[in-house]
């Protein structure tokens, strides 16, 4: 498909990228559904958190959060309610460790652990839903893109469609682009989240990790060299940014999947919007409006474009 006119227009005084990022972190105020928390034990002993909100509906949407987020975040609440509305029941689901209590096994999440998004399809299709979405922010987006991608024609025909926002598809550019001093007050949060999760499994695996200087570690590349690559099975940061990213994996998508990428999203370089992938797809519509930062899209009402965009698609389908 080729690229999707946006209707997106910022409010004057949040068109730039970072004061768009910060400003729902900040100001957002956003009411918290009801919901029914169901652990889900995984094949290899470990388990993840889900967040359901079942409105006896017949079409669930299942919502991937980003990077150090949870299924309590603002944009997670945010689209749940607005899907709510619609006519969705909504499981919003927590990576490993992200639930508030730290996972058992030494692995931790990443940005390519499309399998456990496939264990919480499998799980959510035993509850009799005839249709499922899968939605996703930043990193929860490049799970979506990746797990669909991989499934090509073999994905579950329940699955109808997907709608990805703010994702970093090619995770070296992104990750380098992160590590440039513009960036640095992103950074510094997304450090101090992932040095607490190693700082506790270095309680729970003792002479495991080797925390020596530990303080020194500022960037992704040195954090994924050290920590992420050898506790999932990757050689080296470059070798998972290479097979955790969702780019190689865009073409083979099956169903229709909506990717919203802001032209000046901070996080983003010019390598992680697929423009030549989408206009060759049957299946990817990507759309670039100018403003949203990452994952920003401010409205002037309480429901933001990014929400109203989504539930636009998904019943369009």
């Amino acid at each position: 498909m080729p690229l999707v006119p946006s209707s997106y227009r910022a409010p004057i005084g949040l068109r730039g990228g970072h004061f768009s990022t910060i400003y729902p972190t900040l100001f957002r105020s956003v009411t918290t559904p009801e919901i029914a928390r169901e652990r889900l034990e995984l094949p290899d002993g470990d388990f993840l958190d889900l967040d359901w909100s079942r409105l006896g509906h017949n079409c669930l949407a299942i919502i991937g959060h980003g990077l150090e987020g949870e299924s309590s975040a603002k944009y997670i609440r945010g689209m749940s309610l607005a899907l709510q509305k619609r006519g969705w029941d909504t499981l919003a689901w927590n990576c490993r460790g992200c639930s508030g209590e730290p996972n058992r096994l030494l692995r931790s999440y990443h940005s390519g652990v499309s399998e456990d998004l496939g264990s919480v399809v499998d799980h959510a299709l035993t509850r009799g839903y005839e249709e499922l979405a899968l939605i996703g922010f930043s990193l929860g987006g490049n799970i979506v893109l990746k797990y669909l991608g991989e499934q090509g024609s073999q994905t579950h025909p329940e699955i109808k469609a997907a709608v990805a926002f703010s994702v970093p598809c090619d995770l070296t550019s992104s990750s380098l682009q992160l590590g440039e001093w513009q960036n640095s007050i992103y950074m510094s949060r997304f450090m101090d989240g992932l040095m607490e999760k190693i700082r506790h499994k270095n309680e729970a695996f003792p002479d495991t990790l080797d925390l020596t200087g530990i303080g020194k570690v500022k960037t992704f590349a040195e954090f994924d060299d050290r920590f992420t690559a050898p506790l999932n099975g990757f050689t080296d940061a470059r070798d998972y940014w290479t097979r955790a990213s969702s780019k190689p994996h865009l073409p083979a998508i099956a169903v229709p999947t909506l990717m919203v990428q802001a032209l000046n999203d901070p996080f983003l370089p010019d390598q992680c919007f697929p423009r030549k992938i989408a206009d060759q797809s049957r299946h990817l519509y990507l759309e670039t409006p100018p403003h949203g930062g990452h994952v920003g899209f401010v409205s002037r009402g309480p429901e933001y474009w990014s929400e109203t965009r989504c539930a636009e698609f998904l019943t369009s389908r």
